[in-house]
């Protein structure tokens, strides 16, 4: 399918020349029911389209000529097409076409993707990859840049590092549309130079600034953050959060992925309130395989807001204008109005969010449920296919840890995870020293954690332990580990995760389980260690037997390997692993795996 959009301000006259009856429209739907965003109202409104936008609403009939092609939408409501405000793809194992191909038949017809995890693995050149791949697609594929790569400086080594100067020269790429999620809200707030750098580049560029403050309850924090002309955010996980965000005026994002499940608490600052939702947008942020193809995904998160309680038109504006609005690209995006890109949805039940047709640029291109188009293939190079960069293979002794001497037992830090959220805790916990070491305990439901750096530059391993996930045995690895992407391996006993580490060495790349020496289950993501380019279904696949191994080994949490990826993730609460140790995450500080005494590692 051949992508010619053109801008708005080459297609004025033409435009025109439609709406006003002096050129026959392409194509005119007729009987449908328009959700109108911008008034929230329903309107017995025709639509007439001139190749990819909208000429005229209302009364079309003078648009309709000889060759005019007229669809009719008796018995559907007709919706924008619904706009991802903030979502990793890498986060989906599959490449940006890939992912397309799951969510278009789904109403997901535009996203905005912050590539983060390529940018901390391949740098500039992996952002350009996936820039240049989503622009060949009919999704709407806007870009914003990524921010914090690596997302701590000095906490953790990335295979990239970006600052103002990079972020200036992408402000300039076709495509990019903002800058992506400033994780790094204490160097905003401490007036890091660095960061505050790469805001005024965006800010004069005349592009938006997304955010990220993940410090729950801190209203102060966050207005001083706002005040650096961050436009959003998507870290609200408490009603109060959200509405401290929409009342100082931030285009607060609600959150509804595959591990983190956010609406039901943050949709309460709308329902609960009664207030303009107007600055309220809807989004994935991070989608499994499987959820794409089982549950869904704006349509699932819509359809998640409105069970909570929110009316189906507030929801539908959460993921059409307001996120348009969001990206000040609303003259484009968002709505079923003239000159926009006629984007149509046809849904028969508005509060089921029953979508049996999508349109984008005019063009019916997927009906109950399936794409009707072909999408173009896409072959990233060899660069982006060989990223582990181990120098030796792992052997058991890398895991040991050494506990002080003549010591029987000594006091932790341990990493609790939280099921479903994005939170740990940090927990202080007493563990029982064997033979002279630290060791995982199945009884404690304490297991064993390490972060090797995987780029070829300096060859760390960060230990500690965590304890929720209620593994019996093995181990689990993957070098999908925000945000640097160092292989992250969890196990309860060394050689399982020196298995673990090396089976994934070998396949460049994915998630794997072991247990007893054995590969129970691997899913190969050669590309940047990150994404696969098979299709979604055979993904989704591969990650249904890796979940049974998690199973077969212990844990029943959902998404688990989502949950196990934010272990290295030094910008959440409380207690984080990166490849340098263990960071409070509260204080911004590295602190001892012993928090008594000090252990040492073999």
């Amino acid at each position: 399918m051949a992508i010619t959009r053109q801008p708005l301000a080459q297609v004025t006259r033409q435009l025109v020349a439609t709406a006003t009856g002096k050129v026959p429209a392409d194509t005119v739907i007729q009987g449908g029911k328009v959700v109108n965003v911008f008034t929230g109202e329903i309107l017995f409104w025709d639509i007439a389209i001139k190749e990819d936008r909208i000429a005229i609403v209302g009364d079309v009939n003078h648009t309709i000529g000889p060759s005019t092609k007229v669809i009719d939408a008796s018995g559907y409501y007709l919706s924008p097409g619904f706009l991802d405000g903030h979502v990793h793809v890498e986060s989906s194992m599959v490449t940006v076409t890939q992912f397309a191909r799951a969510v278009i038949p789904l109403g997901t017809t535009g996203i905005f993707m912050d590539p983060h995890e390529i940018a901390n693995v391949l740098g500039m050149e992996g952002v350009r990859l996936m820039v240049e791949e989503g622009m060949q697609l009919p999704l709407k594929v806007l870009t914003t840049m990524p921010s914090c790569v690596p997302s701590a400086p000095g906490f953790e080594d990335a295979g990239a590092a970006f600052g103002p100067e990079e972020i200036a020269t992408a402000m300039q790429w076709p495509g990019i549309c903002g800058l992506g999620e400033m994780m790094s809200f204490p160097g905003v707030l401490a007036g890091d130079p660095q960061v505050h750098g790469e805001l005024k580049a965006t800010l004069e560029a005349g592009k938006p600034i997304t955010g990220h403050y993940s410090m729950p309850g801190d209203f102060q924090g966050v207005a001083a953050y706002t005040a650096a002309g961050i436009r959003s955010d998507h870290e609200a996980v408490l009603k109060e959060d959200a509405l401290n965000r929409l009342r100082l005026g931030m285009y607060t994002k609600m959150r509804e992925g595959s591990a983190w499940h956010d609406v039901a608490a943050t949709v309460k600052s709308l329902t609960e309130t009664g207030i303009d939702s107007r600055r309220a947008v809807l989004v994935s942020d991070d989608v499994h395989p499987e959820t794409l193809l089982t549950t869904g995904h704006l349509n699932h998160v819509v359809r998640k807001a409105i069970s909570e309680g929110l009316n189906p038109i507030r929801a539908i504006q959460a993921v059409t204008i307001n996120a348009a609005e969001c990206f000040r690209v609303d003259q484009e995006l968002g709505a079923i109005a003239p000159g926009r890109f006629a984007d149509i949805l046809f849904i028969k039940d508005l509060a089921k969010v029953d979508i049996n047709k999508v349109m984008i640029d005019g063009q019916i291109i997927a009906s109950g449920g399936k794409l009707l188009v072909d999408l173009p293939t896409v072959t990233y190079p060899e660069v982006a296919r060989s990223s582990v960069h181990l120098k030796e293979p792992l052997n058991p002794n890398h895991f040991r840890i050494v506990a002080p001497a003549e010591s029987t037992s000594a006091q932790i830090r341990a990493m609790e995870i939280i099921e479903a959220s994005v939170l740990t805790k940090h927990l202080l916990t007493e563990l029982p020293v064997v033979d002279g070491r630290l060791e995982a305990s199945v009884s404690m439901d304490l297991a064993k954690a390490a972060v090797v750096e995987r780029h070829g530059k300096n060859e760390s391993i960060g230990f500690g332990f965590v304890k929720g996930f209620g593994l019996q045995g093995g181990a689990v690895a993957s070098t999908v580990a925000h945000d640097s992407h160092n292989l992250l391996i969890v196990g309860m006993n060394d050689e399982d995760m020196a298995i673990a580490g090396n089976a994934l060495a070998e396949s460049g790349g994915g998630m794997v389980a072991v247990r007893d020496g054995k590969v129970l289950a691997l899913i190969p993501l050669p590309i940047a260690g990150l994404m696969s380019d098979r299709p979604v279904e055979e993904v989704a696949e591969q990650l249904a037997k890796v979940q049974q191994a998690w199973e077969d080994l212990g844990c029943s949490l959902v998404s688990p390997f989502m949950t196990m990826a934010l272990l290295s993730l030094p910008v959440l609460p409380e207690l984080r692993l990166t490849n340098r140790g263990l960071v409070d995450t509260i204080q911004f500080r590295f602190v001892d795996l012993l928090s008594q005494s000090g252990g040492r590692f073999l």
